[in-house]
Parts: C-alpha cells; structure tokens; sequence
C-alpha cells in the first residue's frame, strides 16, 4: 500500500510540473505578448536595423530622381541628357528599398539593379511622368532639390544637379559604416554610380 501511494504521488508531481512547464511556455509564446515577443533575437534586430538603413538610403537616392524630374518638367529639352541618368537613380532607389517594399514612385525592388547610367539616349519625360515603367510624383512648390524653383539657365540647372549628385554619393558613403556586407556593396555600386552622375553633370554645365 505505502509502494501504491508513493508511485501516485510522483505521478501527480511529474503531471503538476509538467502542466507548470506548459503554462509556462503559452505566456512566453509568441502570440502572447510576453517576454518572448518584447526581446526580439539578434537575428531579427540586425534585420530591422538593414531594412531602415535602406528606407533612409533609398531617400538620399528619392531626392536625386526628384531633382531629376524636376529638370525635366521645366527643361525638356535636357531629355537627353538626363533621362538616361533619372533612369538610373530609379533603379538606384527600387535596389536601396527594403525586401519585399516597393519605392515609392519606382520599379518593384528587385526588378533591376543598380548600376551607372553614362550611355544611351531617351526621349524627354516631364515630371511625375513615366519613364521606363517607373514615375515619381512632382515635388510641391518650395520643396524637393530645388526649393527656390529650377534655374531658368540649363548650364545652372546642370551644375545644382551635380551638386546634389555628389550629396547623395556622400551620403552613401557615409552610410557605409553602418551596413552589413550585401547592403554595403550595393550602396557603395550606387555611390560610385552617383560620382560619375556627378562629373557629367559638371561637364554639361561647362558645356
């Protein structure tokens, strides 16, 4: 009888550990909103912290293919000049945006990659226009590369875009520091790609 009654009660105890072990376990799950889910893994904190270096460095980018439609809706007739390069910077900013997040105004990322854009030719595009199957809306007055207005001289036009052009290489750069070794070879394709943006505006606003 005492053999009968010793076995039930370690019986008991490994059920009431168990059952303790279990509830355990639900209020640390990850839909319970306990512990588990306040404390995200390394893994998951170096993924957060890549996807907003990418949002901010497909802004640097953004703001040079504004400046590039700006140019464009009041200087048509530099179409030849800059659409091949606003080209670029929209695959600059579709390559910089986060994994699975589409750039506003651009390609779904992943459709091309970035690179530089120093050959070919196009037709002029006005702003918040088309251009390859991708478009940014028009800046609003005051704002965007150009907060006084767009140069009424194209050389002016050239040589403020080549300035911006060299921002955004610095920016990139700059950004370097902080990117893990994908993210860092992208960025430092896209600053190279901006420097050579940068000296043929220069060139064009010489010209």
């Amino acid at each position: 009888m005492g053999r009968t009654g010793l076995t039930r009660r370690r019986a008991l105890a490994a059920a009431t550990a168990a059952g303790v072990a279990g509830a355990l376990a639900g209020c640390t799950g990850p839909d319970s909103g306990g512990g588990g889910a306040a404390h995200p893994s390394a893994a998951e904190r170096a993924r957060r912290a890549e996807a907003a270096l990418r949002r901010r460095s497909a802004a640097v980018s953004g703001g040079l293919l504004a400046g590039y439609d700006e140019a464009l809706g009041a200087h048509p007739a530099l179409g030849a000049r800059l659409v091949p390069l606003r080209e670029a910077a929209a695959r600059h900013v579709a390559a910089l945006a986060p994994r699975g997040e589409r750039a506003p105004g651009t390609a779904a990322p992943g459709e091309a990659s970035a690179g530089t854009a120093v050959s070919g030719t196009a037709s002029p595009a006005p702003a918040g226009t088309a251009v390859s199957g991708m478009a940014s809306p028009a800046p609003r007055p005051g704002t965007g590369p150009f907060p006084r207005g767009v140069p009424a001289e194209p050389g002016a036009v050239l040589g403020e875009l080549a300035a911006l052009a060299s921002r955004t290489t610095a920016a990139h750069t700059a950004a370097l520091a902080d990117a893990p070794p994908e993210l860092a070879r992208l960025l430092a394709s896209v600053a190279a790609a901006g420097a050579a943006h940068a000296y043929l505006l220069d060139e064009g606003s010489r010209a």
